[in-house]
């Protein structure tokens, strides 16, 4: 093998440093990740630092993944953000191509095998992605993260982050993958060049295309990989695209599955949000136009003839697009509608003009040019849809432009009399209202359209006359259609009537007509002029709205009757007193405090009971929630416990078959516990926890909880072992045990409330049901939740 030259040496060296570093950056990005899984271990279960990590290896070991995986996991279903909704996505196609493989009678393949990349690997990547991305002082650090942490996987080899300006212009502000020289050479790109980027900024959808060369648009990289795929990815928040990412592959590229295809959606989010706070470095060449604040645009708008709006974004509690809000109206403005200028101003684009985003497409045109930056001009826009209920049959000549944050709206409405001629046009189709007029004299009747679409007829079918509305109603409304005919042709006055209209195709709509007499001067009936008013909506609105005070009446009853059959059940199975149990030289003493509020009736439970072998088991509980699952649940456990403990097992084996019950058999329901055993022979608890606070002993003047063993919270894994511990008792020594509904506070830690209680169990009264009733009287719990309580006394 021949010696490797100086510059060869040199490069290995390089190459190896960079790989060291690169590993480096990763180690420490795992661990940034897994300590942020400890924290919300530690806000979730009430727990300390040390305590989370013991839990999170257990959990990792249990599970099968890494200790970085499974913290990614903990993350994803605490934040249940787009980086969660990603993995899930993953996590559903790999379970998908295991059990399409079952039923083949196939071996199962790894995700990677199907085609799909592992949901954990993804989900490792993606939050690392995101946290070298924040960890960036600048946009080329975030793309050199985003190449080497989450797309270099995926088979890309380069990645472009473009920043767009106010004018439509992009800005080339961080690459990975492609020659500095090729970057330098695409630092800007002019407005309305046509690039792939730009294809992304225009469509505001992802745009994939298979192969560069097949598009005929010119790219960053495309002499280094002219036949490769690329995509171009809209950046932005907030209903405003403040750049695109655009990643390239050096091969055509395949359509990829949807769990791919989100990944690269979420690492477009995450770019945007890098993006948002881009400010071009000084001296960096071409820069965006220096912009109007606010301010300065009103007064621009107030300068002009035209009427003007001046419009800011108005996002939603998700932070997304969901209106505009009309900042300034200008001096010039005049309302179609006819409102002043104050009632227009302050409200939200789609309040003061509902029917915005209808045929004029106006609100659509709005949002697209606050979300790329690109002015929209047309002429002779139709705004028929641009007021709701007053809506106008005119054209106008539109501008709408991007001025930093701030959109501003020009429009000129052309044909003033053909739109106040169309008001009532309109107004009448909105109304669903039809107009007619009879000739008494001549016979003669005249329609308008509208009211031959209410009676269903052609428009060159001939109309009803007054006299046979009989005929075409339903027949129990011929009393009220001949009392209205009667007031306006007999006793000559305005007149209305509600009825049912039998249409010819066989639909019935509810009806209003209002009609009046036309008189001469000699106050004789010449004609009749009047409407029809379709009532239908109204009419099934009120129906409905009675059937639905029916329905909540009957819910609520139904509410009231499954509170109470579930306080009846946990007081049959738990009652607040309990006869004491008799056992020679010990005292024991129950209590148990149901909610003050029905709708917060637990899974609270308790249990004193002697055993064939001697023993005496005691035991608390809390199953998670509150309503008839929960005690159901809680009856099934205690049950299970009593029957249980006749094996004559332990009281770590005992919570392991009970934790057994709590995941398969009982709804998959989760519940702490803590369970002992007293020898009153030996004057000796066994007793073991499943995610409980530890029993309390009081001897003496002291009251100390008993040390902490190992066991988490009942039904969260399938499998799971307890810790046992032993404590010796002395005569007039008292142990209890409790649930948190005892100390619970909402302004305080677990540790607070715990420090109160040993502090209120000294001293000791004479007897122990005085004792539990002190406890219970000054517990300074604020939750309202049960309470259950165990207490025994030697002596």
């Amino acid at each position: 093998m021949a010696p490797m030259s100086p510059v060869g040496r040199l490069a290995a060296t390089v190459d190896r440093l960079s790989r060291e570093v690169r590993a480096a950056q990763a180690e420490a990005e795992g661990r940034a990740l897994i300590e942020l899984a400890k924290g919300v271990l530690v806000a979730r279960l009430g727990c300390g630092p040390a305590q989370a990590a013991r839990q999170l290896a257990e959990l990792a070991a249990q599970s099968g993944a890494t200790p970085l995986e499974f913290a990614v996991d903990v993350i994803n279903q605490s934040a249940r953000d787009r980086m969660s909704e990603v993995t899930d996505a993953f996590l559903a196609a790999t379970a998908a191509v295991r059990a399409a493989d079952a039923e083949d009678g196939a071996g199962a393949r790894t995700a990677a095998e199907a085609g799909v990349p592992g949901a954990g690997s993804a989900a490792v990547r993606l939050r690392a992605a995101e946290s070298g991305a924040l960890a960036a002082d600048d946009t080329q650090a975030v793309a050199d993260a985003l190449l080497e942490q989450a797309l270099r996987p995926l088979g890309a080899v380069a990645v472009a982050i473009w920043a767009a300006g106010y004018d439509g212009s992009l800005t080339l502000v961080g690459s990975a993958g492609f020659p500095p020289a090729e970057a330098a050479r695409w630092r800007y790109v002019p407005p309305d060049v046509a690039t792939v980027a730009r294809c992304g900024l225009t469509e505001r959808s992802g745009q994939w295309f298979a192969s560069l060369g097949g598009t005929g648009l010119p790219s960053v990289g495309r002499h280094q990989y002219p036949d490769g795929g690329r995509v171009a990815l809209p950046a932005g928040t907030g209903g405003r695209i403040h750049g695109v990412l655009e990643i390239a592959w050096p091969q055509p590229l395949a359509p990829q599955p949807p769990q791919v295809v989100r990944q690269v959606e979420a690492l477009a989010e995450l770019c945007a949000h890098t993006l948002e706070t881009y400010a071009p470095p000084p001296g960096a060449g071409r820069e965006p136009r220096v912009v109007p604040d606010a301010v300065e645009l009103m007064d621009l708008a107030d300068g002009l003839y035209d009427p003007a709006l001046v419009l800011v974004p108005h996002l939603d509690a998700d932070g997304h697009l969901a209106d505009f809000r009309i900042q300034h109206v200008n001096k010039s403005f005049l309302d179609p509608a006819g409102r002043p200028r104050a009632v227009v101003g302050g409200a939200l684009l789609l309040e003061a003009y509902p029917m915005a985003a209808g045929d004029s497409e106006l609100f659509r045109n709005v949002e697209r040019v606050y979300a790329t930056g690109e002015p929209f001009r047309a002429r002779r826009l139709n705004l028929t849809a641009l007021v709701d209920q007053v809506a106008l049959s005119a054209v106008a000549d539109i501008s709408i432009s991007r001025h930093g944050n701030a959109v501003l709206l020009i429009w000129r409405i052309e044909d003033e009399t053909a739109r106040l001629a169309s008001l009532l046009q309109h107004a009448q189709r909105l109304g669903r209202i039809g107009g007619f007029e009879e000739n008494l004299l001549t016979g003669e009747i005249t329609w308008n359209g509208q009211l031959f679409d209410l009676y269903g007829r052609p428009q060159t079918g001939a109309p009803v006359p007054l006299e046979e509305l009989t005929a075409h109603a339903h027949p129990d409304d011929a009393v009220a259609i001949g009392r209205f005919l009667r007031t306006l042709l007999h006793h000559r006055r305005p007149a209305s009537a509600a009825f049912r209209l039998q249409r010819p195709d066989g639909v019935t709509r509810h009806v209003r007509v209002v009609a009046e007499p036309v008189l001469d001067t000699d106050d004789r009936l010449l004609a009749v002029r009047g409407a029809y008013q379709d009532i239908s909506a109204q009419h099934w609105t009120e129906v409905a709205l009675a059937a639905t005070r029916d329905q909540l009446a009957h819910t609520e009853q139904q509410a009231v009757e499954r509170a109470r059959l579930t306080l009846q059940l946990q007081h049959a199975i738990m009652p607040p007193e309990q006869t004491p149990l008799k056992v020679p030289e010990l005292q024991v003493a129950v209590r148990y405090r149901p909610a003050e509020t029905e709708q917060l009736v637990g899974g609270d439970w308790y249990d004193a009971v002697m055993l064939p072998n001697g023993l005496v088991l005691l035991c608390v509980g809390d199953v998670s929630g509150h309503g008839i699952e929960a005690a159901t649940s809680m009856v099934v456990l205690r049950n299970a416990l009593r029957g249980l403990a006749v094996t004559g097992a332990g009281p770590g084996q005992l919570l392991s078959w009970l934790n057994i019950v709590a995941h398969h058999l009982t709804g998959g329901v989760t519940a702490t516990a803590v369970c002992g055993l007293y020898d009153p022979a030996r004057r000796t608890l066994r007793w073991a926890r499943a995610g409980h606070l530890p029993p309390v002993l009081v001897r003496g003047a002291a009251a100390e909880p008993l040390p902490l063993v190992r066991g988490m919270l009942l039904g969260a894994v399938a499998e799971a072992s307890y810790e046992e511990a032993e404590v010796q008792l002395a005569g007039a020594d008292t142990l209890l045990m409790y649930t948190d509904g005892l100390i619970e506070r909402r302004d305080r830690p677990v540790e607070e409330a715990l420090a109160q209680l040993l502090s209120t169990v000294r001293p000791t009264p004479h007897t122990l049901d005085q004792h539990l009733d002190r406890l219970l009287t000054y517990s300074r719990s604020d939750t309202d939740d049960d309470t259950c309580l165990v207490g025994i006394r030697v002596g």
